[in-house]
């Protein structure tokens, strides 16, 4: 049986496993990060796009169309979201304490130290609360406005007055869960 000096000449060490899986999950970090800032780009589009539409055909109805793409493009913005700061947490956490331990490194000032220090800049939470603010304007404010200009437009229907009233619930809720992960004061 070999010495344990002799597997690391031979195969894989945990140092480089360890990194090996820091490289694979920033490359996914980094992959939803452009996905989720495009998806920004995808709804300010669309919603130009419908309100556009709906203003040259003079169909405040067409408005309704807002909620549910909004829901949609913004769930997907939040999931997202979410998964990146997941993987930050991972590996400040988690994955940089312990490659840290294996090289004798301090764990506060050890291995990543920026997925740390990034984060201790005297500005995050007015960012994070813009960014709160934007991804409600965005997501749910736009659609919202675009239910009040359809309830107004007094070319309402019971049908579609009883399913702009379920979006607009709908679009509530989507507000509440950008507020919840938003974590403007963490």
């Amino acid at each position: 049986m070999p010495e344990p000096a002799d597997r690391a000449d031979q195969g894989v060490t945990v140092g480089q496993l360890l990194l090996a899986e820091y490289q694979t999950v920033k490359d996914e970090q980094k992959t939803r990060i452009g996905f989720r800032d495009n998806l920004l780009y995808v709804t300010l589009t669309v919603l130009a796009a419908v309100i556009a539409a709906s203003a040259q055909a003079r169909q405040a109805a067409m408005l309704l169309a807002l909620p549910p793409v909004c829901v949609v493009l913004g769930w997907t913005y939040l999931v997202n979201d979410e998964k990146i700061s997941a993987i930050g947490a991972y590996v400040r956490g988690d994955l940089g304490p312990r490659l840290s331990r294996l090289a004798q490194l301090p764990e506060n000032g050890g291995a990543f130290g920026w997925e740390t220090a990034h984060r201790s800049d005297a500005r995050r939470r007015s960012r994070k609360t813009i960014q709160c603010g934007i991804d409600l304007l965005a997501f749910c404010v736009v659609p919202l406005a675009g239910l009040l200009v359809y309830w107004a437009s007094g070319s309402t229907s019971t049908g579609l007055v009883a399913l702009s009233v379920v979006e607009a619930l709908t679009v509530v809720g989507l507000g509440v869960q950008v507020v919840v992960y938003a974590k403007p004061f963490n």
